[in-house]
């Protein structure tokens, strides 16, 4: 089982940046791929970038390609979402989530935060 809990989110303006952080517990967090996910008001929740165990392999939506960088440090159990250049279509409660393969679809990971907020204005 793994728990985890996201930090960094807030209220920033179009062009700023942000870096999410998510802490896992739990034995197995260094063996999971971890990514993050997002939703906006009335949208699905979609796929934003995703990482493998070791930190060497790396997914991303096409819409964050260039802007967003995800990466992790399993010594602290934690991954993180460095987000730059961000856009008022940025603006969703971003979900960190845990699975066993890199990959973009949502029901591939079994393990979610809460959430935690991000909104851009413009």
């Amino acid at each position: 089982q793994v728990r985890l809990v996201e930090s960094g989110g807030g209220l920033v303006q179009a062009g700023d940046s942000l870096r999410l952080s998510c802490a896992g517990s739990g034995r197995t967090f260094n063996w999971n791929v971890m990514g993050w996910f997002r939703q906006a008001p009335g949208k699905e929740r979609e796929f934003v970038a995703a990482v493998n165990p070791t930190g060497f392999s790396t997914i991303y939506a096409d819409s964050v390609k260039g802007r967003f960088t995800i990466s992790r440090n399993n010594t602290k159990n934690t991954v993180f979402l460095q987000m730059n250049s961000l856009k008022p279509e940025d603006t969703a409660v971003y979900f960190c989530a845990g699975g066993t393969v890199l990959v973009a679809r949502k029901d591939q990971y079994y393990y979610w935060g809460q959430g935690t907020q991000v909104t851009v204005s413009s």
